[in-house]
């Protein structure tokens, strides 16, 4: 058995190292060749994206909500190939940006018009008289983007998962709409934007007039993130630019989608051998039987939404935040709590396992995703955020490691005590919709999450015990969701 479990271990070490090492290579190749600077307009962080001595049309690229410059990149990089100047930013309170977003998020004039005025200062910061700038945004960015159109004379516009009621007959007048196949609604509003100009027009088709000129495309098998990475959506894209400003130039549009993937799968796999070198702490697991653990997580599925809603404090500036960590807190408090009278054993610590895991997942697997992916490093103002989410994240995590019994419970046994955790959120925003709308966008994190960093996890509660596991994954988590969610202004 000892000899099975060794040869697995070596075979995982191998497979995922070379796996590693090859999808960093191809990463590495897609950004060759291109000058990466980082700069900044006023305080808001921006990186360029250019062959050395380029030339050619500005292109500015922003990214959509709870997003960052580094999303952007797939698209960044193949423009910088084919000459272009590329240029993505970091929204107020997203990615790196210091300062946080303000206004009203529920209102065009608010929060809107703060994102494209800073939009519109990029684009000037970077213009040039002799030709107008590109702009090219995902999502809550193609809003902007068009609305900041309006105030500059700009090129072509590429949006992507569009969604904007700033769209007119006229204005943009050179439009291309990315949609993913599986964005049916998204899908259904770039061809109204396309068919303003000819109801016949279908997607795929190009649609012109004297002075407009729209295409809605439809990027194959893809949905609201895959279509960052499409290659069709990129090589239209680009297609699309060089149209617009009468460019031959052409670039590879490497498969980065993919080698991301394959470099943070084999982060996650090589966690495996790495976990079992840790030094043996578990003798035996606490059993505690499935309806026990049930009812230790029915019970604070039902009362947490009651209790914390009525509180919902205001003094995190990260949206709901403030009241994730105060319901991730009573959560975990409360579930511990019955875990323990109803006689679970917690068992012992280890420090060097807590420490193995945390390094690895915000380490090698954080440091990934930040320069290949999407930002994961904080700056300074973030820091305290984090530890502010500490005090929810990890009474939350050790309660989830403990009634899972560090993952050793049949799968459908834990995928059954974590969904009534996602059923006590989508009570919170039942009995609070307007100020805890925003927590649907938390769900989809917290379910990577498990998928992710939950298989690290239980390959250390394997040597070093479920609490370990809970703890270091309670750091992590707060970690995530302190670097992933943006900034707000906190009103008074």
């Amino acid at each position: 058995m000892m000899r099975a479990i060794a040869r697995v271990r070596l075979a995982v070490l191998i497979l995922g190292g070379l796996l590693a090492l090859v999808s960093v290579w191809q990463l590495e190749k897609a950004r060759s060749g291109v000058e990466i600077t980082a700069l900044f307009v006023g305080q808001t962080p921006v990186t360029r994206y250019a062959l050395p001595n380029a030339d050619g049309p500005v292109v500015v690229i922003a990214h959509g909500f709870a997003g960052s410059r580094q999303m952007m990149q797939a698209y960044a990089l193949p423009l910088a190939q084919a000459g272009y100047r590329a240029y993505a930013f970091d929204f107020l309170g997203h990615g790196r940006n210091p300062v946080p977003m303000s206004g009203d998020l529920t209102k065009i004039e608010g929060t809107t018009q703060v994102l494209v005025n800073q939009t519109v200062e990029v684009a000037q910061a970077f213009a040039e008289p002799r030709q107008p700038v590109a702009l090219l945004g995902h999502s809550m960015a193609t809003d902007i983007i068009i609305c900041a159109a309006q105030q500059l004379d700009v090129g072509p516009v590429v949006a992507i998962s569009a969604f904007s009621g700033a769209v007119t007959v006229a204005k943009p007048d050179d439009l291309l709409v990315i949609s993913g196949q599986w964005e049916a609604r998204l899908r259904e509003a770039a061809l109204e934007y396309v068919q303003m100009i000819d109801p016949a027009a279908q997607e795929g088709m190009v649609v012109e007039t004297d002075s407009v000129r729209r295409m809605a495309f439809v990027a194959p098998y893809t949905e609201h993130v895959s279509v960052l990475q499409s290659r069709d959506a990129r090589r239209q894209a680009l297609a699309w630019l060089n149209e617009s400003y009468q460019r031959t130039n052409t670039a590879a549009v490497p498969p980065t989608g993919w080698w991301l993937v394959g470099l943070l799968a084999a982060v996650v796999a090589l966690a495996y051998p790495l976990a079992q070198v840790l030094p043996a702490t578990v003798k035996s697991v606490s059993r505690l039987s499935f309806r026990k653990a049930l009812l230790a997580t029915v019970i604070p599925a039902t009362v947490v939404p009651l209790v914390a809603t009525t509180i919902n404090p205001n003094w995190l500036p990260v949206l709901v935040a403030d009241y994730l960590a105060l319901h991730l807190a009573l959560y975990g408090m409360l579930q511990l709590l019955l875990l323990r009278l109803f006689g679970l054993r917690f068992g012992s610590v280890s420090i060097l396992g807590i420490a193995a895991l945390v390094l690895w997942g915000i380490g090698a697997f954080g440091l990934a995703l930040d320069r290949y992916g999407a930002n994961f490093v904080p700056n300074a103002d973030r820091l305290w955020v984090i530890l502010a989410l500490c005090l929810g994240t990890v009474p939350f995590m050790l309660g989830d490691a403990m009634a899972t019994q560090g993952g050793f419970r049949p799968m459908w046994q834990r995928l059954g005590l974590r969904f009534f955790f996602f059923a006590s959120l989508g009570g919170a925003i039942a009995l609070d919709f307007s100020g805890l709308f925003f927590l649907l966008l938390i769900g989809p994190v917290i379910v990577l999450f498990y998928i992710v960093f939950g298989l690290m996890g239980r390959w250390t509660a394997q040597r070093a015990g479920a609490v370990s596991s809970g703890l270091g994954l309670g750091l992590i988590l707060a970690w995530a969701l302190g670097v992933s969610f943006p900034f707000v202004a906190i009103s008074g």
